[in-house]
């Protein structure tokens, strides 16, 4: 059994900036009653073309600091740092970790008709193959994987639509329709922000997995399964805690995600 201070204690979510908030989002909506506190690596993002070993110590930082917080569990709501850290993770903190690569993955293999699945992400998910090892329990599905890195841009500067950002998308997804993938797994929690311009290149005909609707769900059933949901009927309360500026933060991230964003508050960077 678990004391009532364990299931009043917050969810945390963690990611080098923006992109979590699709996961909060959907985390939220799938669990409106429970409390939540949320960590953006803003000053010091993207992670994405950054070296493995940076990403990783980036990333235990901001997870320490969120267990030191006092989380129930932790949601590691990033492609880059969940292939970076997720192992150390699972082995440093006694609470439940969950992250946004396996689920992602086997959604799309349940999805995928013609077992050719697509991924788009960052140089640094690419280059840690952890879709690919993510999908090595189904071999017969080939995988083609294209990067993605102004996507990211786009979605920090508050763009999801336009001439630009379409003709950038029109050369990122070139290879995914040349490979007839007929699933897309969108490998980078900023990229259900471009849905809409994702889908309208590849076709209504391509279904498109958000890794952070599929970590929400995943996040619903770990603490179902664990017993660690608070069965609170109060709505949750919800803190956002940035690297960066608290307001830039508040402001891109209303206009991402609407009023979800309330109290955002400045944590230094790094273990200070």
């Amino acid at each position: 059994m678990h004391s009532e201070a364990d299931l009043r204690a917050p969810i945390g979510i963690f990611d080098s900036g923006f992109g979590g908030l699709t996961v909060a989002r959907a985390v939220l909506d799938l669990l409106p009653h429970e409390d939540l506190v949320y960590l953006g690596d803003t000053a010091r993002a993207p992670y994405g073309p950054r070296p493995i070993a940076e990403v990783r110590e980036f990333a235990l930082e901001c997870l320490d600091r969120l267990v030191a917080h006092g989380v129930r569990a932790l949601v590691i709501a990033c492609n880059t740092a969940s292939a970076a850290v997720l192992r150390d993770a699972r082995e440093r903190y006694a609470v439940p970790i969950i992250e946004v690569v396996l689920p992602a993955a086997r959604r799309a293999v349940a999805a995928t008709a013609t077992d050719r699945v697509g991924v788009i992400c960052t140089q640094a998910t690419a280059t840690s193959q952890a879709y690919d090892d993510a999908l090595a329990v189904a071999p017969h599905v080939t995988l083609t994987t294209a990067v993605c890195p102004r996507f990211v841009e786009f979605v920090e500067a508050g763009i999801t639509g336009g001439p630009d950002l379409l003709a950038v998308a029109r050369d990122y997804l070139a290879p995914i329709q040349a490979a007839g993938c007929d699933t897309l797994i969108l490998g980078c929690t900023h990229y259900p922000l471009l849905e809409g311009v994702i889908s309208y290149v590849l076709g209504e005909d391509v279904t498109l997995v958000s890794s952070a609707t599929t970590c929400a769900r995943s996040v619903f059933s770990t603490l179902t399964d664990l017993d660690l949901l608070s069965g609170d009927e109060r709505p949750g309360q919800r803190l956002f805690l940035t690297t960066g500026d608290p307001r830039r933060f508040a402001e891109l991230g209303r206009r991402l995600i609407g009023d979800l964003v309330d109290e955002v508050a400045q944590v230094p960077v790094g273990r200070g």
